[in-house]
C-alpha cells in the first residue's frame, strides 16, 4: 500500500503505476448474484451447461460486474491522507478486451494519468485502471476512472 501525505505528494505520483493488487476469484455465485441484482440473466453468465459449449467454454462474468469491482480491486493500492472528501465523478473510456471465465482470478493495476485543479481545494483525478485476468495476455477491463479529491 502506498500512502501519500497530501495534495503535493498525490500530484507527484502522476504517471507512476501501482500494483498489481491482490487476486480475487470470480466464482459463479458472484456472477449469479450480479445477474439477480441487475436482471441480466443471459445464458453466457448463468447457465454453466449451455455456456460449456458456447464461445468461452464456461460462464463468464458480466463486463459491468468486472467494472463494479474496481473499488474493491484498487483497495490497498493507495491511500491519500489529508483529504476531507472524495467523490466518484464518473468514467471515461471503458473497454472489456477479454472475458472473465467463472472460477478465474482478477487483479488490478492503476496509474494516475491526469490531475486538474477544480477549486475549493479539489483535484479532479483520472486514474487508468487495468483489470488483469490470471493466465490471459489481454486484460478483462481498462477504464479511466474520474474522481475528485478535496483537501
Amino acid at each position: 500500500m502506498e500512502t501519500l501525505h497530501g495534495r503535493e505528494e498525490l500530484l507527484a505520483s502522476l504517471g507512476r503505476e501501482l500494483g498489481p493488487g491482490e487476486w480475487l476469484e470470480i466464482g459463479q455465485d458472484r456472477i449469479d448474484g450480479f445477474a439477480d441484482v441487475t436482471g441480466d440473466h443471459q445464458w453466457i453468465h448463468v447457465d454453466p451447461e449451455r455456456a460449456a459449449s458456447g464461445p468461452f467454454g464456461a460462464t463468464v462474468a458480466h463486463g459491468f460486474l468486472t467494472l463494479s469491482l474496481v473499488p474493491l480491486l484498487l483497495d490497498g493500492l493507495r491511500r491519500v491522507e489529508g483529504t476531507r472528501m472524495g467523490l466518484n465523478y464518473g468514467l471515461e473510456r471503458v473497454r472489456f478486451p477479454s472475458a472473465v471465465r467463472s472460477g478465474t482470478r482478477v487483479r488490478a493495476r492503476s496509474t494516475l494519468v491526469d490531475a486538474t485543479d477544480v477549486g475549493d481545494g479539489g483535484l479532479q483525478l483520472v486514474t487508468r485502471v487495468t483489470i488483469e485476468v490470471e493466465g490471459s495476455a489481454k486484460p478483462a477491463c481498462v477504464a479511466d476512472l474520474v474522481t475528485r479529491a478535496y483537501f
